[in-house]
């Protein structure tokens, strides 16, 4: 729900809120050991920053999260997360 309010808050040019939203939703989906909602939030999260050019700082968040899949790489969410980490400049 965070995530998806933090989507609308984006649209709405509202990026500050937008960030708090989709780091509160990674943080409640960690909390809770949610692994794919944690890849959701983390994605969201790091298109944000990806936007922002603090390309680091999305590949830092993105890549350990990614690392803790060991299959369903055919999924959509991991799809989306492995293709924005690949087009993250170093």
């Amino acid at each position: 729900m965070l995530n998806l309010r933090g989507k609308f808050l984006l649209l709405a040019g509202r990026n500050v809120d937008a960030e708090r939203s989709y780091q509160q939703a990674f943080e409640l989906a960690q909390h809770q050991s949610a692994h794919s909602l944690q890849l959701r939030a983390a994605t969201s999260l790091a298109r944000l920053y990806r936007d922002q050019a603090n390309c680091a700082e999305a590949r830092d968040l993105l890549a350990p999260v990614l690392d803790w899949f060991t299959e369903g790489f055919d999924t959509p969410d991991l799809e989306e997360a492995k293709a924005l980490l690949e087009h993250l400049p170093k």
